[in-house]
């Protein structure tokens, strides 16, 4: 996997989101909130940005933590800035290199498949719980 797949599995999620009128609207698959999901999300991409640049030390000295006032909107703008920022990232690494994570290392790859997961599976859930018709990419 690669940046191009996150980039377009960014823009199905963000079409999604653009069409959710209530960021209030509860998701029970997930516990949360639509916002709250887009948060999620956003937090995992930007983890997972950071952990393939850390390479093989766990960096987890600080909290990403949305901000209470924050809608989806300003969630949205957010998720597209950490989508880009881990498709950069996973684009420019080397071959070899590889990153902290919980269930082991990961190459570049392995980050661009575990962000594709994120923002396709828990958007998913979305669609589902908020009975929105959804697509994601093909590939």
């Amino acid at each position: 996997m690669t940046g191009d797949d996150l980039r377009a599995a960014g823009a199905a999620v963000q079409e999604l989101f653009a069409r959710v009128p209530d960021g209030a609207a509860p998701v029970p698959t997930l516990g949360t909130d639509v916002v709250g999901v887009a948060a999620h999300v956003t937090s995992c991409l930007t983890w997972y940005a950071a952990d393939l640049v850390a390479g093989t030390d766990e960096a987890t000295a600080f909290d990403l933590v949305r901000r209470p006032d924050a809608g989806l909107v300003d969630v949205r703008v957010q998720l597209r800035a950490a989508t880009e920022v881990l498709s950069r990232v996973v684009d420019a690494a080397g071959p070899d290199e590889r990153g902290f994570h919980d269930w082991g290392l990961a190459d570049a790859s392995g980050f661009a498949g575990m962000g594709c997961a994120e923002l396709l599976l828990h958007v998913g859930d979305v669609a589902l719980d908020r009975d929105l018709d959804w697509t994601p990419p093909s590939r």
